[in-house]
């Protein structure tokens, strides 16, 4: 590293750490090691049907994301999951919207928690109807699944999918024995909605399992992966063969108006013919915990597998009065089953590095299963927990399997530590580019200087540039950015406007080829013109996300004058506050991320400059906006139309409130639509909408 590049890193670092204290350092580290553990999680478990941790963890994982922004909300990350359900829906399957989203549920873990659950619940409440009754269900461990009847008749079976869009497995869900096809009962409700658990119960899953043995088939971990591989045969003949049950829990849509509780509603679709899971009414919080412990003793003689228990409120008039947050309702919670602890030896230690120079120390464990999944990897966090802790190579350790990142250690067995083991020591290189790590005064996190140097920080910079909402270079996926990147082919994220150089050599990579190739240099080329605000999110400055580059390239119209924005200038911008402003500034005081946009745009990427206008001025100022159903006519995608809206000076929400200006309703809008009719709010249709913007 010559030494020019040596004091671009330590400009940068200096730069950087002006902009972030310690603490908030931490956290906002924190919060992009769980973002990207929840993605990863959220894609193994809903698209893949692999989980590689528990519920418990998972839940606790989110929780802990959940619980960072809440406390810390100038600091939130512009992709957190945290306001979705799950993942994308397969491609193999015909996409469905929900008519209603179907929402997740939040977790609780104690009594404490769920005397919390409680408190908030009777928070919202008025005095008459404060300490309701609540209704207790079975939590069963398989797929969400919306079944929907025309009078009477099945017609469709989806999958949750996102919670917006599921899978449409009708042919499948025919297959399940227990799903009636035609409910004479219902021949005169024109659309039933019933929602529940497709699962696979214990004594089938065993024998599936030895069947798949005896000829060599494929063999699954659990009865949740089962039952989820099961439903997603794109054969029904395979779905058939495979012993699946449907249990419902709710009825989203023609519910009879005399039926007024949650419990009764169960009644009813059990004298309709569906199987229901065990229903237990309860006062209060002794109540509600004695029978919670009941199912945990019980919990193995079931048939099927339960990973805790749901709790609502049983009056449906005080849910609808409770409402929803963004993923999960307020009047329901699952009450998970606690977390196990086991002992087993750490083997070594090892240093990773994060996107952002992080140096994370992580055990090597020797395998262990915790719950059904098998733990080999444990965070220790930084050199001051290990210090802390006293944990060392070779130690005996108790892991919990809790809701951090990974499972932890909660204590290392001193008395049983080999004669020869010695203290950790913090690495003086950085493991992956060799830089020196430093560990500044009064921090608790040591970091790698290499800075956009350091490959282990370049990836993921290569990774979001070219992402859909970024600069949307089609086909150039993470999968041959990492390999392009460790053939040397691609270093920074100019680097991609030069791939032409190397056509040759990229038709060589394993399925890749020719045709593979040429669309990727096209959809680079095409990504050449773009706009301010998706230039500005791209290249990764930490704390701005779509809005806030979409305010800044209105506020400063092109790139040169936001390149020079003095931090009181920066913080005159709508929604920037005092952080952000000062990670804008200290981005574009760093010479090396100027030489990365000198070369971008020297390769040809290029904007159309931003007509500014006083915020006050725009059309839509100081609206708020929500969108719904898709807009057929123009082709217009959501995205682009929450561009267009917020260039017009709307604000654009995901939900629809008391406060929402209007609603721009394409086809299918669903709830939404019916909810803004409810409250008074403004739709606009797409004819509308496009005189609106002069199209």
């Amino acid at each position: 590293m010559t030494k020019t590049t040596t004091n671009n890193c330590q400009k940068a670092k200096m730069n950087v750490n002006k902009s972030l204290n310690a603490e908030q350092h931490d956290i906002v580290e924190k919060m992009r090691s769980l973002i990207k553990e929840v993605r990863k999680h959220n894609y193994a478990y809903y698209v893949m049907d692999t989980p590689s941790i528990s519920d418990n963890e998972y839940d606790q994982l989110r929780l802990s994301l959940i619980e960072l922004e809440e406390r810390y909300p100038d600091l939130t990350q512009s992709d957190s999951p945290t306001a979705s359900v799950g993942d994308n829906p397969l491609p193999s399957f015909s996409q469905v919207q929900h008519d209603i989203p179907m929402l997740s549920l939040g977790n609780v873990f104690s009594k404490d928690e769920l005397i919390e659950f409680m408190r908030r619940v009777n928070d919202k409440l008025g005095d008459s109807d404060k300490d309701p009754a609540y209704e207790v269900e079975l939590k069963l461990d398989g797929l969400a699944v919306s079944l929907k009847y025309h009078n009477g008749q099945f017609v469709r079976g989806v999958t949750r999918g996102d919670g917006q869009t599921g899978e449409d497995i009708t042919q499948n869900a025919k297959t399940i024995n227990n799903i009636p096809l035609i409910i004479e009962e219902a021949f005169d409700i024109d659309v039933l909605e019933v929602r529940g658990e497709v699962l696979m119960p214990k004594a089938g899953f065993e024998r599936l399992n030895r069947e798949a043995k005896a000829s060599d088939g494929k063999v699954f971990a659990n009865p949740r992966n089962a039952a989820a591989g099961s439903l997603r045969q794109l054969d029904p003949a395979i779905a058939a063969s495979r012993p699946l049950a449907f249990y419902a829990y709710s009825v989203n849509q023609g519910l009879p108006e005399h039926i007024t509780k949650q419990s009764e509603a169960l009644g009813w679709l059990k004298e309709l013919g569906f199987t229901v899971s065990a229903v237990k009414l309860v006062k209060d919080v002794d109540e509600l915990q004695a029978y919670y412990e009941s199912v945990i003793d019980m919990r193995d003689s079931l048939p099927f597998e339960i990973d805790g228990t749901v709790i609502k409120v049983d009056n449906l008039q005080l849910q609808s009065q409770l409402g929803y947050l963004s993923r999960e309702p307020r009047w329901a919670t699952a009450y998970k089953f606690p977390a196990e602890t086991v002992m087993t030896k750490l083997n070594a230690i090892e240093w990773q590095v994060g996107r952002t120079g992080q140096i994370t120390p992580v055990g090597k464990l020797e395998p262990v299963q915790v719950g059904g999944v098998t733990v080999s990897n444990v965070t220790l966090h930084n050199i001051g927990e290990i210090q802390r802790l006293d944990v060392r190579a070779g130690d005996t350790v108790s892991v919990h399997r809790a809701g951090d990142v990974i499972p932890k250690v909660t204590r290392v067995w001193h008395e049983l530590r080999p004669e020869d083991s010695q203290p950790v020591m913090l690495p003086s290189q950085c493991p992956v580019c060799h830089s020196p790590v430093i560990l500044p005064e009064g921090e608790a996190l040591a970091r790698c200087t290499g800075e956009l140097f350091c490959p282990a920080q370049q990836q993921e910079a290569l990774i979001h540039f070219v992402s859909r909402k970024a600069m949307d270079i089609d086909g150039l996926g993470e999968r041959w950015l990492i390999s392009f990147f460790e053939h040397g082919i691609v270093k920074t994220v100019a680097d991609i406007y030069h791939l032409h150089e190397h056509k040759e050599d990229l038709i060589t990579f394993e399925k890749l080829g020719e045709k593979s190739v040429n669309n990727i240099l096209a959809a680079i080329e095409d990504s050449k013109k773009t706009t301010l605000s998706r230039f500005i999110y791209a290249i990764g400055i930490k704390g701005v996300g779509e809005t806030t580059a979409q305010n800044l390239a209105q506020r400063y119209g092109d790139l040169p004058a936001l390149m020079e924005a003095s931090i009181e200038s920066l913080e005159a911008v709508p929604d920037i506050g005092s952080v952000t402003a000062e990670l804008v500034y200290s981005f574009f005081r760093a010479e090396h991320n100027v030489e990365v946009i000198k070369a971008l745009i020297a390769a040809g990427v290029h904007w159309d400059k931003v007509e500014q206008v006083a915020t006050e001025q725009l059309p839509l100022s100081g609206e708020t906006w929500v969108i719904t159903g898709t807009l057929v006519e123009s082709g217009i995608s959501r995205d682009e139309a929450k561009e267009i809206l917020q260039s017009m000076g709307a604000k654009v929400s995901g939900s629809v409130s008391a406060k929402t200006s209007a609603l721009l309703a394409g086809e299918k809008a669903g709830s939404k639509l019916t909810k803004a009719q409810d409250l008074g709010v403004r739709v606009v249709e797409e004819a509308e909408f496009l005189q609106l913007i002069g199209r």
